[in-house]
């Protein structure tokens, strides 16, 4: 008999054994990964000077970044990229400054002082409207809570019961956020009408957390209703976003970087999803440096910790991929009803989304991870019946039904060996 012929299934059973086996192996086993133990491929690439210099010679150098201290999930990419020198590592020089809502965001970006943000899907389209020159490189805060929280003494149990309301009932938010948005979207749906079911107050988050006197509730995202609810034990939520509106922020930049130093734009890609692999690897020292953040001295490190779980670990890291036609769709609901208040100057559609993302800079970050492109973001189950452009939505993975986090890498996650803490996982 030909040895050959039994050497050849014995090497194939070998091998088998040896990729089972690469799972559990500590990632120096492989000489060919060189992964930091948060996940991220070593040694760093810089940016160039040639494009240092173009920055300097704009006046952009440090780049300034602006972000939401109230804000979970998108906070803690931004602290950490920030103090863990994330950018620094790769050539650049960037300067952090907290804000408190989308808007106040978009009058820096809009006066052009600022070249890095972030913004929810609400202050986003107003960038869009105005034709303020931005490009979303990246998701954060994917289905971050909004809700309807009410006094724990309040008999109201749902939004329905708001119907009928005389006079009728104040309810403090945040005007031209997200919140906004998403209240008004559940207005229509459950058909109450403002001014006579209810009155919409303008007030900032820090307002929201005493729920003052004179208002029947508030709406806001997270962490504030989680602050009330579960610390401050003040109130109790009765309606939240999830049927009405697939939330997502986006992180962006002035299109001139894109367009002249895009590996400007692809540092910003690789620091955004680093933060991610290292908020996933150290949740409590995440939640440390966010407590850090005199911006956030009214919560808790257990709040900050329970929210880094919901909005930063919770989903499979592939989540930042911005998928333009996805979130095009999603988002589509929201120009609609903008354009029929006269809230924006011009209708715009899904692809005028889809023109405001650039997806290959994410793109080329999961290729040096050795990250499949995802079809769809991870949060949709793979028989979901829904459109994302037709509210109310069936159920999809959310912080609200899901306590565990999805498990990274599954089969198809991968698409050349990676690692993380230590371990070497095999496509």
């Amino acid at each position: 008999m030909d040895t050959r012929t039994i050497a050849r299934p014995r090497r194939r059973a070998l091998a088998a054994m040896a990729s089972a086996a690469a799972l559990l192996l500590p990632a120096a086993s492989f000489a060919q990964d060189k992964f930091n133990d948060w996940g991220w491929p070593q040694p760093y690439e810089k940016v160039s000077e040639k494009s240092v210099q173009w920055l300097k010679d704009k006046g952009w150098w440090p780049i300034q970044v602006a972000f939401q201290a109230p804000w979970s999930g998108q906070n803690t990419v931004n602290i950490v990229m920030d103090r863990m020198g994330l950018l620094k590592a790769r050539g650049i020089d960037a300067k952090w400054t907290a804000f408190p809502s989308g808007p106040a965001i978009n009058e820096v970006l809009i006066s052009g002082r600022y070249q890095v943000g972030n913004g929810g899907n609400f202050p986003f389209t107003s960038l869009l409207d105005r034709k303020i020159p931005v490009k979303a490189i990246g998701i954060v805060s994917p289905n971050l809570l909004h809700a309807l929280v009410v006094p724990s003494d309040s008999p109201l149990k749902s939004i329905k019961d708001l119907k009928g309301s005389n006079p009728p009932a104040t309810i403090g938010l945040v005007t031209g956020s997200s919140a906004e948005f998403y209240f008004q979207m559940a207005i229509q749906i459950n058909g109450l009408q403002v001014g006579k079911d209810i009155i919409l107050k303008n007030m900032p988050p820090g307002e929201q957390i005493a729920m003052p006197k004179g208002v029947a509730g508030v709406v806001s995202w997270d962490p504030t209703p989680e602050l009330i609810v579960s610390e401050r034990k003040a109130g109790r939520i009765v309606d939240t976003i999830f049927p009405y509106n697939m939330y997502e922020g986006q992180f962006y930049l002035r299109s001139e970087i894109i367009e002249n130093v895009p590996e400007v734009a692809q540092a910003f890609a690789d620091a955004l999803a680093e933060a991610t692999l290292w908020t996933r690897r150290n949740p409590e020292k995440a939640a440390e440096l966010m407590a850090e953040d005199p911006n956030l001295r009214h919560f808790s490190k257990a709040i900050l910790l329970q929210q880094i779980q919901a909005y930063n670990n919770l989903y499979k890291p592939i989540y930042l991929y911005p998928h333009a036609q996805f979130w095009g769709q999603a988002n589509e609901p929201i120009f609609d009803w903008l354009f029929a208040q006269k809230r924006i100057t011009r209708p715009l559609k899904a692809s005028d989304f889809a023109d405001a993302v650039d997806e290959r800079f994410m793109r080329t970050t999961f290729g040096k991870l050795g990250w499949a492109v995802p079809k769809q973001p991870p949060f949709l189950p793979a028989d979901w019946k829904g459109q994302a452009n037709k509210p109310p939505y069936p159920e999809y993975v959310h912080a609200l039904n899901s306590k565990q986090p999805q498990p990274f890498p599954e089969a198809g996650d991968l698409t050349k060996p990676w690692s993380f803490a230590g371990r070497s996982f095999q496509p």
